[in-house]
Formats: structure tokens, C-alpha cells, sequence
């Protein structure tokens, strides 16, 4: 027995038995950080002593069998979805941790056809099936949890199911749900401003049959919030802005109403994969105590993307979608002007062709000074890289629930510059020269404020000793799981106690 797990028995605390279930999980599948999530949180629960189980879809063409060693358990099971119809399924096993147990869901029609994991036109009735088949699951395995986690809108059927098609479970009988949201834009298989006004699901009607069209109408997200026994979001400055229209994309007044049931709680990142001192993926090795090597990794990044090669010029990197919400269009505004200043920038992921295109057309006329990588699979090869070489990381964002690449780059000495919203605002300190911050923020959404703190962070580069001090406090900070774990355990205690007082009335 570990002594983790001894002294969580020693202090008498409760073992929960916990199910995850997400729509992606690393090393299996991973689009964002959705999937750093879902592999970090279950095992930082499981160093902590409690039964932890993850389920997520197979993804035929992206998930390797043989490499992952998934083992089948189950075989053609059947599913009653509803009076209709019945589906068939197969499950899958792996171990992520010894002891710590991932299940997949296999059903060929509906997740082997495609090798993005997302983009079906019929998405509502994958992630529906998926949803009836993780319960299905957990009562096969009888594993009579107390906490069920669905991780976004592909699992937010669960907690309307389990009080439904699933009240008489025995198995299910006391899990209580906890909902959380990692990004309350996506809320069904489409976006939801799309939705016709006539179509819009006021979250709780009847669901419809499997076969009927209405089921992508479906707003997985409302129902969770209006069914789940605790809500949470992945910031606590998020958990306060999508109250308010602004950011609460059409469902603040519903959220207003479960206030009480609302928290936030801070990600967290892996410390022992994220480590720049053994990280393989890096060009040269280094921590906070030989943070001169850096260097190295500068020089290799520029070689690599085809930069000037200059040791001492500062580089800048972004490596998030190339979107609205990460703050392109503040980018767009200024890049040009930015070409002018003594920098480098790098900008890696996919996403926003308009954005990228006009990226593109600025590297082709500075393309010893932008380097402009539109691919996601890169993105996933180079990342730690990128930090190790860059000196700043961008991340104006529109909003921001609660963001990974801020803790990542830290871990590496890239200091972020961020715009104070969700969990930005949550993780980032502002530097002054009187303070320890930790980054630059701005307040407002303004391409003008964004160019001010990239000014007073380039300013404060040509202070070695200052910028070496301001790199070396945010690689020493934790921004591991450990604490957001403990927060979370207490969450669960909150969900069971509000399952409890809900049955009681």
C-alpha cells in the first residue's frame, strides 16, 4: 500500500469509488486540454487512495489497440435505448496506472468511421449512445460508485438518464453526478446559436426517440446543469463570468438558479510528464538551476522553424487553436507592427482559416521573423519544445475557462502574457517591478492593451537578472493536481450532500 493511500485511511477519510467519464482522454485520444484533464484528475484521485474508473468512446481509426494493450471484456451487448430502438456495443479495458482502470465504448457505426474525434452529423446520437452505454457499463462491472464525473457536454445525458431509464439500479442507486463544464460554448454535437428558435430544447421535455431527427437538438449541457447534483467549472473566476450574458452563453439564467450548486475549481498539469529537466521531447535538458540552457532549446526551435538564429532576440509563441476565442483577432491587429519590434514569434495549432491565412501572408513577408505551423498533429510534437525555446507565450483571450498552456509554460520558464478572464486571471500575477508576479495581463479586450503588455514584458526581457528572477518564480510555483485533487474530493462531498437533501424533499 502506498503511503498516500495510508495516510488517507490513517486520517480516516472516506475511499471514494469514482467514475470518470469523458469524451477524450490522453494518451488515447486527445483533441485540447479536455484531454490532459481526464488522464491528469483520475490519477492524482488514485495516488490519493480512492477506486477510480475512467470510460470513454473507442475511436477506431484513432486509438491504437495493440499499442494501448486494450483488452476486450465485454461483446456485443445490447442496449435498449427506448421502446424503438436497441444498439449493440463492446467494451474495452487498459490500465492507465497499475490499478487505475480505463474502459472504452466500441460501436463501429457511430465512432470507427472517421479519425477526428469530433464533426459527425450525427453527434447528439454518438455521444446519447455513449452515454447509456457508460451507465450500462457500471452496472455490468457492478461498481457501486459514489461520485459519476462527466466531463463536458458529450456526457451530460448521465445525470437525467441515472434519474430516469436508470432510477431502479441498484448499482447506481447512491452515485451522486457532478457535471463539469471545461467550455460552456459547446453544449450539444452543434453549435447552439444555430439552433432554429423552434428547435431549441428547453432541457426538460421527454427525450426523443433514437430515430427521430430532434435528438441533435438536444442540449446535453442544459440538461446537465439542470440534472446534475453539483456543478462545476475548470476556474473560479469562470464559475463567476458565465452568470453574467456576456459568457454564459444563453444558459447564465438557468445557472443563476443553481448558483448554489456552482463552483470552480482550478486545472491542474502533470509535474512528473511536464518536467523540462527529464522531458525527452526537449532538445536539451534544464530546470530552474540551469536555466541558461535555454538557450539551446532557442536556438534549436529557431533552426527548426527557420528563424534568425539569435540566442539573445526574444521569442514569443502561441500554441492554442487559431480561433476567436484564443484572442487572434487582438493578434491580427498588431502583427504587423510587431514585425517591427526586436522579436520572434511562433505560432503553432490549427484552426481559423481567415486567421491563418492572414498569419500566412504576414510570414511569407518576415519569414525570418514569423513562423506560422497550422497543424494540430505538429502542434502535439513540437509543444514542449516551443515553450523551451520561447520566452513569452500569447494568450489574449476573448475568454478563457480555464486554460493549460499558461501552466505548461511556466513549467518550461515561458512567461505568459495573458488578458485577465477565467482562469487566466485565476493563475497569472501581474509583474511589477515592486512585486513577484508571475506574467503580464491586461484588463480589456483591446488589441492596443495587449500591445502595452507586450511592450512592458519585452522591456522588462533587457533585465537579465530581473527576467531570470520572474522566469525562475513560475517554474517553482505548483501548479500541479494536487491541490485542485483535494478540491475536488471536496466537491464530491458537496454533490452527495446535495443528492441527499434533493431526495429527502
Amino acid at each position: 500500500m502506498s503511503k498516500e493511500k495510508q495516510k488517507i485511511i490513517s486520517n480516516g477519510v472516506k475511499k471514494y469509488k469514482i467514475v470518470s467519464v469523458t469524451p477524450e482522454i490522453d494518451p488515447y485520444s486527445k483533441t485540447g486540454g479536455l484531454g490532459d484533464v481526464s488522464r491528469s484528475l483520475p490519477k492524482s484521485l488514485h495516488r490519493l487512495g480512492h477506486d477510480v474508473i475512467v470510460v470513454t468512446p473507442f475511436y477506431k481509426r484513432a486509438i491504437d489497440r495493440k499499442k494501448h494493450k486494450l483488452e476486450r471484456i465485454y461483446t456485443d451487448v445490447k442496449l435498449r435505448i427506448d421502446k424503438e430502438t436497441e444498439l449493440q456495443v463492446s467494451y474495452y479495458r487498459a490500465e492507465l496506472l497499475p490499478g487505475l482502470k480505463v474502459y472504452f465504448v466500441r460501436n463501429d457505426k457511430y465512432f470507427s468511421r472517421r479519425k477526428e474525434l469530433y464533426g459527425s452529423t450525427h453527434e447528439n446520437a454518438r455521444f446519447y449512445l455513449f452515454d447509456i452505454a457508460t451507465l450500462k457499463l457500471i452496472s455490468l462491472l457492478k461498481f457501486k460508485a459514489d461520485i459519476i464525473h462527466c466531463h463536458d457536454w458529450p456526457s451530460g445525458l448521465i445525470p437525467q438518464l441515472k434519474k430516469t431509464r436508470f432510477k431502479s439500479s441498484k448499482t447506481l442507486a447512491n452515485a451522486a453526478t457532478v457535471f463539469t463544464i471545461h467550455n460552456l460554448v459547446f453544449q450539444l454535437g452543434s453549435n447552439w446559436w444555430e439552433i432554429p428558435l423552434k428547435h431549441k430544447d428547453n432541457g426538460k421535455k421527454a427525450l426523443p426517440l433514437f430515430s427521430d431527427p430532434n435528438i441533435e437538438y438536444i442540449n446535453f449541457a442544459k440538461r446537465a446543469i439542470l440534472n446534475a447534483d453539483a456543478i462545476n467549472t475548470v476556474s473560479e473566476t469562470y464559475a463567476e463570468e458565465i452568470l453574467k450574458p456576456t459568457f454564459g452563453q444563453d444558459l447564465h439564467r438557468i445557472l443563476i438558479n443553481r448558483q448554489h450548486k456552482l463552483f470552480g475549481v482550478v486545472n491542474g498539469i502533470d509535474y512528473k510528464e511536464l518536467n523540462p529537466k527529464n522531458d525527452k521531447t526537449i532538445y536539451k535538458n534544464y530546470d530552474h538551476k540551469k536555466i541558461q540552457r535555454k538557450k539551446l532549446n532557442k536556438k534549436y526551435v529557431q533552426k527548426l522553424f527557420k528563424l534568425e538564429i539569435d540566442e539573445n532576440v526574444p521569442i514569443l509563441c502561441t500554441t492554442s487553436r487559431v480561433t476567436f476565442q484564443k484572442g487572434f483577432e487582438l493578434i491580427l491587429e498588431i502583427i504587423n507592427r510587431l514585425m517591427y519590434f526586436d522579436l520572434q514569434i511562433i505560432i503553432a495549432g490549427a484552426g481559423d482559416k481567415r486567421f491563418l491565412g492572414e498569419l500566412k501572408k504576414v510570414a511569407k513577408k518576415f519569414p525570418h521573423k514569423l513562423a506560422v505551423i497550422p497543424s494540430h498533429e505538429k502542434l502535439l510534437k513540437y509543444e514542449n519544445q516551443i515553450y523551451a525555446g520561447s520566452d513569452m507565450i500569447l494568450l489574449p483571450s476573448h475568454y478563457e475557462p480555464c486554460g493549460i498552456n499558461q501552466m505548461k509554460a511556466f513549467r518550461y520558464g515561458c512567461v505568459p502574457i495573458v488578458r485577465s478572464t477565467g482562469g487566466l486571471n485565476d493563475t497569472v500575477i501581474n509583474f511589477e517591478p515592486d512585486n513577484e508576479g508571475n506574467g503580464f495581463k491586461f484588463k480589456n479586450y483591446n488589441s492596443q492593451e495587449l500591445l502595452v503588455a507586450i511592450t512592458r514584458a519585452l522591456e522588462t526581457y533587457k533585465y537579465s537578472k530581473v527576467w531570470r528572477d520572474l522566469v525562475c518564480r513560475g517554474m517553482k510555483p505548483s501548479f500541479s493536481w494536487d491541490v485542485p485533487a483535494q478540491k475536488y474530493i471536496e466537491l464530491y462531498k458537496e454533490a452527495i450532500k446535495f443528492k441527499k437533501q434533493d431526495e429527502s424533499r
